[in-house]
């Protein structure tokens, strides 16, 4: 059998007033079918990983919904590029419930899929929505806040002061210091890696701004995913490589999981071929694939 047919449709919902842009994907012929929103890497936009993703799941049979968070790419919110994981979480319970609106979709089989960061930021969603019925991973990145301060050291409460002095800043003159999400000098990003994807041709879609704002890492520094393990019951599937970001934290966060829970280790060249590579991209969705069939 070939693939179906997917009809995409630009849609909108709000999360506190502001509006939130995203593409549905939905297979032609698909009523009330299982659902799934994706979360993505630090900075992305919905024509990245999310997106990739967003298209082969829906070549599987599945509604997808990739969006911009607020603060990004065509989504409203000001500052601009202010990476807030508590606001993405919010942007998530939003998403959810807009597709559980939708004639499309079967409210009780939504599911959701996060890749790199946004696992780590999907995870406090999912331990505390009760409408995800299950969810998977995708070289997740699962934020351990005492790991970030360990990794950092003496440059971490330094860092943190600046990231508030710039918030203080924001709220004083409405003006956002940034820095560059990659490239040389000081970045939000600073592993060579991520220049490849979003510094190059390869990830620099128009749609994304190679910028992130300095007060966001008053939000991202303390962020901690491996708390929220404990609490999330629901199915789950971690898809990791070797080579992908922090293998011991994806352990780690495994362990803690409450549910049914599997983790698949796939053979990668590091991160980002996860989010681009199509060979990588169709087997990480085989296994997802199969992890939401048996339980959305």
């Amino acid at each position: 059998m070939g693939e179906p047919s997917i009809r995409e449709e630009r849609v909108a919902f709000e999360v506190e007033s502001v509006d939130v842009f995203g593409v549905l994907r939905v297979p032609l012929g698909a009523r009330a079918s299982g659902a799934l929103l994706f979360a993505g890497p630090m900075t992305s936009v919905k024509e990245q990983a999310t997106g990739n993703y967003a298209v082969a799941m829906a070549a599987r049979g599945f509604v997808t919904l990739a969006f911009d968070h607020r603060h990004f790419g065509e989504s409203q919110g000001v500052p601009r590029q202010f990476e807030h994981p508590g606001r993405k979480v919010e942007d998530f319970r939003a998403g959810f419930g807009f597709l559980a609106s939708r004639p499309e979709v079967d409210p009780d089989r939504i599911g959701a899929v996060g890749v790199c960061a946004g696992a780590g930021y999907l995870a406090l969603a999912v331990a505390g929505d009760d409408r995800i019925k299950a969810w998977g991973t995708v070289a997740g990145f699962f934020h351990d806040a005492g790991q970030q301060r360990a990794w950092m050291g003496d440059d971490y409460e330094p860092t943190l002061d600046r990231a508030i002095a710039a918030r203080e800043h924001f709220e004083d003159t409405g003006e956002a210091q940034v820095i560059p999400a990659v490239g040389d000098g000081e970045v939000a990003m600073p592993l060579a890696e991520a220049f490849e994807y979003y510094g190059t041709s390869r990830g620099a879609v128009p749609n994304y701004v190679n910028e992130f704002a300095l007060m966001s890492r008053e939000q991202t520094l303390p962020w901690d995913a491996q708390s929220a393990a404990y609490d999330i019951t629901v199915p789950t599937v971690m898809v990791h490589s070797e080579k992908a970001l922090a293998p011991p934290l994806a352990r780690k966060f495994f362990a803690s999981l409450g549910g049914l829970k599997e983790q698949v280790w796939m053979e990668s060249e590091g991160q980002i071929d996860f989010y681009d590579d199509p060979g990588r991209i169709s087997s990480a969705a085989d296994e997802l694939t199969r992890h939401f069939r048996a339980y959305l």
